[in-house]
């Protein structure tokens, strides 16, 4: 079945709504002429789907970039210069940072391209095509294969595809399931590995609101930097050298000054990472209602015991900032999606499709016959798989968060050999690899911090279910009479792995008494809880979700069956998209409606000097109160700070490119609405809104206050 035919409107099972959800979806844009084109000119799109997704020529394809392994970004020059988020560069400006040149409060900005900095490991990715595979995978699919001999046969196709698109070029290619497997697309790549940063705001600007406003509205953050691509001299990827010369673009966004206003048609163009909007109510339950509320409190016990110690230097700060920026961020937006969930009574909506669905299924005896029991093989499956998906919930956010502990689980191989054979010709390779390791750990993790979370997490594994933890766990309980702190102490004081002093010691032992070390507790620990993971939680859990892919696949095409009249979209899997939508404001709660903007002077309103997150320094205020906003004034006045849409967006969409109805880029998407962030499994037209930094105070913030106006010289402005 081709879910691309499927064009009709949506059907709405509930509710008597009858608008369209146009804002809905996250479209592959090879198919947008097909799908899309009409309603996004109706909508106010004044160009053509040729315009964004073209293979003949430049298109705007050709500016949007896959930045790093799980943001976008979008190039806005003819010299490579691209813009993301901050929070997308925070790893690296983090890793630019130390005490005495503290990048993330100070900010930094290149005066010249010889200035811009180099960042090991960051690569900038660039779509060449996208082409439907699915006739070929097809090929190498027999009926009655088991779900593992479909998977192998997926795998075998994807590999010879990949091989023939690749062959004689410097690409990169994959190829991506869509629809639960019904339909596969080839993705070819250019991977540039020399990105450069060129310039980041302070955190006072680039992440002004910190985790107080994360996933919040209003908001006032200049949530922007800007790297530089480089490449060859023939303009073709190459890894870092001096030689490297900015890379030249087959296409980069104009940049509009006229701002937008409310209504005004966009989209965004980005690379979301992971939607479910396919998964059943049961499926909604178990992730809102059972597995959220338990990582929820698992982040909020770690990230206090990190706040605790980071207060107090700023060594500790710097070296935590990016730790607990990603620990936060999925921790309120979990909050968020379980709170929208609930005030949209998602699960109530679900249970009524699926209601409709089985009603129809059971009313014609042709669809009776394929699809009368699928609904009872969810229902079973979904039970079957729950005690697996809580304690795969408890091991990776509470035993994966204890940082000794994986560690000592990377000796696991040395120790093992040792034991087996301490003269082993192995051992010296094993032993050198990880000694290369130990500085770098211990470096990067702060030991009292450690020592507190892993305390925490012991006292809150038992959730995990008795069947999934380990003897030694117990063994510990009964010691230490459940006092997980004094637990802990004790197994950090002692333990191998939990200093660089002790970690040296163990490097000193004789290959034959290194099986001392397996009775290490820390060791003991990580051998246990990974063990029972690799032997009883992963595969249980593998298992089961092969059923429920199996299932997925039937229900979806299903679906086209049953709802002839539903178009339907594929979730996000990491690929280029399109959503678009347009500028407006919503109804959070009973009489609480938000505008559509947000201006400078809300900045200055929530500035609070006792409040790190407030701060706003003497140099953006002085720009305040003297208006010098320049061009970049709204015709209102005001300098614009950020706005929000109705654009469906997701994870990955950070630092994707918000275009007006002409294509011109009007501001950066960096976050959604916390009442909105249930779009990963539903989209509630009425509250689901992505926002966006004003491109207009990107630009402002770059000339007027950090004074590198050089760089927005490089850039195409349309006044």
């Amino acid at each position: 079945m081709k879910f691309k035919a499927l064009i009709l409107v949506l059907f709405l099972f509930t509710q008597n709504l009858t608008q369209a959800l146009a804002d809905e979806g996250m479209w592959l844009p090879i198919l947008l002429e097909t799908l899309n084109e009409d309603e996004m000119q109706s909508m106010g799109f004044k160009l053509t789907a040729e315009d964004i997704y073209s293979i003949n020529h430049g298109s705007m394809k050709d500016g949007v970039v896959l930045f790093g392994r799980g943001c976008t970004a979008e190039i806005v020059s003819d010299q490579g210069l691209i813009l993301t988020n901050h929070h997308c560069g925070y790893g690296s400006i983090a890793r630019h940072s130390s005490v005495d040149n503290d990048l993330l409060t100070d900010g930094f900005w290149a005066m010249s391209q010889e200035e811009e900095l180099k960042n090991d490991g960051l690569t900038a990715t660039i779509l060449v095509r996208m082409e439907d595979v699915t006739a070929q995978v097809m090929e190498f699919i027999e009926d009655g294969m088991t779900e593992s001999e479909r998977q192998a046969a997926i795998e075998k196709a994807s590999n010879k595809i990949v091989a023939e698109a690749t062959a004689n070029t410097h690409y990169d290619a994959k190829v991506k399931a869509f629809y639960y497997g019904n339909e596969f697309y080839l993705f070819v790549y250019e991977v540039f590995e020399d990105v450069r940063l060129v310039g980041a705001p302070p955190s006072s600007i680039g992440k002004f609101g910190g985790d107080t406003d994360n996933w919040m509205w209003p908001r006032h953050t200049g949530d922007f930097s800007v790297f530089r691509i480089y490449a060859d001299k023939d303009n073709k990827p190459a890894a870092y050298s001096k030689d490297n010369v900015p890379y030249k673009p087959k296409y980069f966004f104009p940049i509009s000054l006229k701002g937008v206003q409310e209504n005004d048609f966009t989209f965004v163009f980005g690379y979301p990472g992971t939607t479910q909007h396919y998964t059943l109510a049961d499926g909604v339950q178990q992730i809102t209602e059972e597995e959220n509320p338990v990582a929820i409190s698992l982040r909020r016990t770690r990230m206090d015991i990190m706040e605790k110690y980071m207060a107090l230097d700023n060594a500790t700060r710097i070296q935590y900032a990016s730790k607990i920026a990603g620990v936060a961020n999925y921790w309120k937006k979990m909050m968020g999606e379980s709170k929208g969930i609930r005030q949209w009574n998602g699960i109530r909506k679900k249970t009524a499709e699926e209601e409709e669905f089985e009603k129809r299924v059971q009313a014609n005896p042709e669809l009776k016959a394929k699809y009368g029991t699928l609904m009872a093989e969810f229902d079973k499956v979904y039970e079957e798989i729950r005690p697996y998906n809580a304690a795969f919930n408890y091991f990776f956010e509470g035993v994966w968060s204890i940082e000794a502990l994986k560690y000592a689980w990377s000796f696991n191989n040395y120790i093992s050999a040792a034991i087996t054979d301490p003269n082993s010709n192995e051992l010296p390779r094993l032993k050198e690899d990880l000694e290369k390791k130990m500085e770098g750990h211990f470096n990067g993790v702060h030991n009292d911090i450690d020592r507190e979370v892993c305390g925490a997490m012991l006292a809150e594994l038992e959730g995990m279910g008795k069947d999934f933890l380990p003897e030694y766990y117990f063994t510990l309980k009964d010691e230490y009479k459940a006092d997980w702190n004094n637990c802990a102490n004790t197994i950090y004081e002692n333990s191998y792995f939990t200093s660089a002093e002790n970690n040296t010691k163990f490097f000193a032992l004789k290959n034959k008494k290194i099986k001392m070390a397996a009775e290490d507790p820390m060791y003991k620990l990580a051998t246990g809880f990974i063990g029972i993971y690799l032997t009883k939680i992963q595969p249980g859990r593998a298992k089961y979700e092969a059923k429920l892919d199996s299932l997925y696949r039937i229900y979806v095409q299903a679906l086209s069956e049953v709802f002839p009249e539903k178009r339907m979209w594929p979730d996000a899997n990491s690929t280029l998209r399109v959503a678009y939508g347009k500028v407006q404001g919503y109804d959070a709660t009973d009489a609480v409606k938000y505008d559509w903007y947000t201006t400078l002077a809300g900045v200055i309103e929530k500035e609070d000097p006792a409040i790190a997150d407030y701060y706003v320094d003497e140099k953006l205020e002085n720009l305040y109160y003297s208006k010098d906003y320049g061009m970049y004034a709204d015709s209102d006045g005001t300098m614009h700070v950020g706005f929000i849409a109705t654009n469906h967006t997701t994870g990955g969409n950070s630092g994707s490119p918000v275009l007006n109805a002409n294509g011109e880029l009007v501001g950066i998407n960096f976050d959604r609405v916390w009442e909105g962030t249930m779009s990963d499994l539903m989209f509630d037209p009425n509250k689901c809104r992505n926002i966006s930094v004003d491109i207009r105070y990107v630009l402002f913030i770059i000339d007027k206050y950090a004074g590198a106006s050089h760089l927005v010289e490089e850039m195409k402005l349309i006044k």
